[in-house]
Formats: C-alpha cells, sequence, structure tokens
C-alpha cells in the first residue's frame, strides 16, 4: 500500500522508501491497518467510550437500586450483551492498530498482534470479557428488597475505562478549547464518584437495615420514601454533601457507620483537594496569557512615569496595548513559535503570509524558494491613529504590506490626502532595492499616516538581501523590475544609471583582475614553498649521509689506533 512517500514492506512489517517512484514501492495489497492518528479510530473510541460509561455508570446502579432493574430487566440484557459485542470488536481494533517504531508506522499483522498481546491492556481486555454472567443461571435475575441484585458480577466491564482516559486526551488535543474541556472533565469524574459514593451508601443502608436508625435510608416501604426517584435523589445528595466535606448529614450511630463516613470524609478531602488544585491551576493557565500582557503593559506605563512621558503619549501607549489585546495580536510571534522546529515554523509562516506576500508585484512569479524564506522575515507591526509610517525623504529600509487598516499618503502640510491606502496595498518595496541611477536615491518619495490602527508586515531591506545572496538569478530579476517601474514613473536616471552600470562592470573587472592577480600569487606562492620543501629535504638527506660517513671514518682511526 502507497501512502505518500511510503510503501509496505512485506518482511519488516514496516512502511517506508525513498519515492513512490522506487521499484520498490509498486502496488502492494497490504493487510488492513488502523492509524490511530485517523479519525476513523477517534470515532472509535468515542463509541467504545459510550459502551464503558454505560457499564461503569449502570451496572453499580442497577445492582443497588433493584427497582431500576426491574423496569426493563429485558432491555438492559440486550444493552448489556451490545456492550460485549462492542468489547469484544475492540480488541480486534487493537490487533490491527499500528504503532511507531524507530519512527515508522509498523504495519505486520504479526507485529500488530503480540504487540497488543504482550501488552497490559491486553490482560484487562481479556478479564473485562470473561463470561461472568453465567453466574445469572445460579442467583437469577430477580432482585428485590430482600435479595440483591447480581447484576454486580458485571462489574469486571469497568476494567475497560482506560478507553475513556484515551478518549478524553485525544479530544483535548483537537478540540479549540483545550482549559473548558478540562473543567467539562473534572466535573464529570466528580459526578462520576459522586454517583458511585450515593450507590454505595445506599448498599450500606441495605446491609444494615433501611429504617433501623436516623442515619441509614428511611423504610422504603414507606410510599413517601420508596419511589426509585427519591432513593436515588436523596443519597446522590448524600454523597454530594459528604464528599465536598460540607457534612450536615445525619450523625452515624454504629460503628460500621462511623467507619464508613470517615473513608467518605478522608476520600473527600483527597479529591477536592485534588479538584480544587487542578481547577486552579487551569484558571492561571487560561488567564496567563492575559497576565503576561498586563505585566508587560505595566512596565511600560511604570517607565513612561518615571520619565515624566505626557499624558497625551501615555493615553496613545495605553490605547495601542488595549487594541492589541481586543484583536488578539501577539507582540512578538518568533516567541510564539519558537518551540516549533523550522520546518514547522516555515509551514505556519507560508500559511499565513504567503498569500500577502505575493500580492506585492515585485515578488510575482518569482520562484517558491524565494517566497518561502521571505514570509519567515515578515514582521507584523501595528500602528496607532496618526502615526506616520514614514516620511517624505526618509531613507528607505523597509517596505509595509497593509494587513488590516486605512492609510493616508498626505501633502508635507499633513492636511491634504493624495490617495487612500487600504487592505493588501503595498508601499516601499522599491526603496529597499538599492537601484543605482535613482533620482530620489533610495529615499520615500511621499508621507504615510495611518487613519485609525493598521496592522502592517514589513520586510527590512537587511533581511531582503540576505535571502537574495541563496537566488542570485532572482536578484538580477528584481533589480530589473524595479528599473521598469522606476523609469515607467519617471523616477530612473538613464545616464545615471549607465554611469553607475560602467562603473559597476569597471568595479567589477578591477575585481576579477585583482582576483586573478591573487590567484597567480597563490599559484607562485605554492611552488616557491614546494621548491624549499624540496631543497629542505635534500640538504636533510646530504647532512645525514655526512654524519653516517664521519662516524664511519672515526671508527676505522679508532680501530687503527687500537690495533
Amino acid at each position: 500500500m502507497i501512502v505518500g512517500n511510503l510503501c509496505y514492506n512485506y518482511d519488516s512489517g514496516i512502511s517506508g522508501c525513498a519515492s513512490i517512484d522506487s521499484p520498490e514501492c509498486g502496488r502492494i495489497r497490504g493487510p488492513l491497518m488502523i492509524n490511530p492518528g485517523e479519525k476513523w479510530y477517534y470515532r472509535w473510541l468515542m463509541v467504545i467510550t459510550c459502551a464503558v460509561l454505560y457499564n461503569g455508570l449502570f451496572i453499580v446502579c442497577r445492582a443497588v437500586f433493584w427497582e431500576l432493574q426491574v423496569l426493563g430487566a429485558q432491555a438492559w440484557l440486550v444493552l448489556d450483551y451490545c456492550c460485549d459485542v462492542v468489547y469484544f470488536l475492540d480488541m480486534l481494533v487493537h490487533t490491527r492498530t499500528g504503532y511507531l517504531e524507530q519512527g515508522l508506522m509498523v504495519r505486520s499483522p504479526k507485529k500488530l498482534f503480540f504487540n497488543y498481546t504482550g501488552s497490559s491492556q491486553f490482560k484487562f481486555d481479556i478479564v473485562s470479557l470473561l463470561p461472568t454472567d453465567l453466574a445469572y443461571l445460579a442467583l437469577g435475575h430477580n432482585c428485590d428488597s430482600r435479595v440483591p441484585c447480581p447484576v454486580i458480577v458485571r462489574a469486571n466491564r469497568l476494567l475497560r475505562f482506560y478507553r475513556v482516559f484515551e478518549f478524553f486526551e485525544r479530544t483535548e488535543t483537537r478540540t479549540n478549547f483545550p482549559y473548558l474541556f478540562r473543567i467539562g472533565k473534572l466535573v464529570f469524574y466528580i459526578l462520576v464518584i459522586i454517583h458511585w459514593n450515593a450507590c454505595l451508601y445506599f448498599a450500606v443502608s441495605y446491609y444494615i437495615g433501611f429504617g433501623t436508625d436516623g442515619w441509614v435510608y428511611r423504610d422504603v416501604r414507606d410510599p413517601k420514601y420508596g419511589s426509585l426517584t427519591h432513593q436515588y435523589i436523596y443519597c446522590f445528595y448524600w454523597s454530594t454533601l459528604m464528599l465536598t466535606t460540607i457534612g450536615e448529614v445525619p450523625i452515624p450511630e454504629r460503628d460500621v457507620e462511623y467507619l464508613f463516613v470517615v473513608i467518605d470524609f478522608l476520600v473527600g478531602v483527597l479529591i477536592f483537594a485534588t479538584i480544587v488544585g487542578n481547577v486552579g491551576s487551569m484558571i492561571t493557565n487560561m488567564n496567563a496569557a492575559r497576565s503576561e500582557f498586563q505585566s508587560r503593559m505595566d512596565m511600560v506605563k511604570q517607565y513612561l512615569e518615571f520619565r515624566k512621558v505626557s499624558e497625551e503619549l501615555e493615553h496613545r501607549v495605553i490605547k495601542w496595548f488595549e487594541y492589541l489585546w481586543t484583536n488578539k495580536q501577539s507582540l512578538d510571534e518568533q516567541t510564539v513559535t519558537g518551540i516549533l522546529p523550522d520546518n514547522l515554523k516555515a509551514e505556519i509562516a507560508i500559511n499565513v503570509h504567503l498569500d500577502t506576500l505575493r500580492r506585492v508585484s515585485l515578488f510575482q512569479d518569482c520562484e517558491p524558494g524565494l517566497l518561502a524564506e521571505l514570509v519567515l522575515k515578515l514582521q507584523l507591526q501595528v500602528f496607532s491613529p496618526g502615526d506616520y509610517i514614514c516620511r517624505k525623504g526618509d531613507v528607505g529600509k523597509e517596505m509595509y504590506i497593509v494587513k488590516k487598516g486605512k492609510l493616508n499618503v498626505v501633502a508635507d502640510d499633513g492636511k491634504t490626502i493624495f490617495v487612500t491606502l487600504s487592505d493588501g496595498s503595498v508601499f516601499g518595496e522599491l526603496s529597499i532595492l538599492n537601484i543605482s541611477g535613482t533620482k530620489t536615491g533610495n529615499r520615500r518619495t511621499a508621507n504615510v499616516r495611518s487613519v485609525g490602527y493598521s496592522d502592517l508586515f514589513v520586510l527590512a531591506k537587511d533581511c531582503l538581501w540576505e535571502v537574495l545572496e541563496d537566488y542570485p538569478e532572482a536578484k538580477k530579476l528584481l533589480i530589473e523590475r524595479g528599473k521598469q517601474i522606476l523609469l515607467k514613473d519617471g523616477l530612473l536616471d538613464l545616464e545615471s544609471l549607465k554611469a553607475a552600470e560602467r562603473e559597476q562592470a569597471t568595479l567589477k573587472d578591477k575585481v576579477q583582475h585583482l582576483e586573478e592577480t591573487v590567484d597567480s600569487l597563490q599559484m607562485r606562492l605554492s611552488r616557491l614553498l614546494g621548491e624549499y620543501s624540496a631543497s629542505q629535504q635534500k640538504l636533510k638527506q646530504r647532512l645525514t649521509k655526512l654524519e653516517k660517513r664521519r662516524s664511519w671514518d672515526d671508527g676505522i682511526e679508532s680501530d687503527f689506533e687500537n690495533g
């Protein structure tokens, strides 16, 4: 099976090949494999979660409140065995659920099967499907105030509760409101625990005897207290008071009752200490962005007060902060996305800014690689009402793309409006190309002022040239396009351009001649170093020979004197 740039390998059971065009990646009819990251798997988790929650909520409840079991015994049996079928299908899904090994998805049926059967989940799944219902043959289905309900034998179905946790985790990663979901999940857990404790209280009351003292549930034979609705609501109310440690419930009268209340209080303290901590943590995290933003604004306000800045300017600064928060603008996008790897940051930037950059006529039809690098250099800036983005005569160091807002091109008096720029307008792109022969000398030719709050994407000159160093052809193309635009607007002095080109050509020739001279000198220096090394080697060899001959002569002379 070919998926993107992956193909299935029967031998290893792991998908992975260099390209779908490779000969190894032919059409292979591989076995069914469920990707845990796909929507289908998430929907199945939803189904199995419903089955587990049904068992978790109703098995305990039906085992204690016998009237609930009697109301629809046949319907409960149908629902029970439907959930058992779902449990069994879930085991089949487990045996075909892929997993990652060395970063690749395993697809081998044999590996998937043994990976599942060797896990603790398989043990829980087996125990949760044990046919404990066979106890019905001995205990029967009937239950009333005198006979406990045998439904409790299905309590092993609760061992599949780990699937609920998995469903909640995946939902939390998918939802756009994670904090709200976490609070809802926490409330759900609280209600389930209170529900189980309510059932346990009713069971303890049954064991002690209904109405035998003031702590247990009243006599169920009394019509006032005998209805199923009242039984459950009172027990749920009692459980809520106990687990929230509010108390105000009847005082225990027997040792068993005291023990049960003490355990309930301890569990309640533990549970709600955890709950309060989690809720506090979630609320803190929910307000973390606001707190950080407020902290930055307070620091700026303190600085303005320390420097005795005018109230008007301080008011403008505060208004600017308020606009940022109201429109959910990030103060520093690089900080927000800094945790991501470079490829993901590039994809996000392309997804957010590429269409904006393509609006610039200068960059149209440029190669995708250049545009992809340029979008990473775009920075969002917010201007307040009345702010001048640029003034006539300023040296152009940035180009601007209007994301949102309106800007007026005004005369020097600040009143006469020549044109109004809106979303998608671009200005200042020619001043960052450093084109020789420009009559304005790469200076701004107009005053641009923000009407209200304006969001502009800014591309700095240094960033553009840093990228263009890797794209020489695109660099030539952009400069040529810039010349054509300037020539069309009458802002290009041809004589100065030609003189600059001649000077540049002369400079290139000089540089080329200098490079050739340097290369020639390097070659000569290399040759001299080679000759020097060779002469040194020869000199060493001659010295070695002389030393050997001298030692030989000294030896002969010594032998002659001794002989």
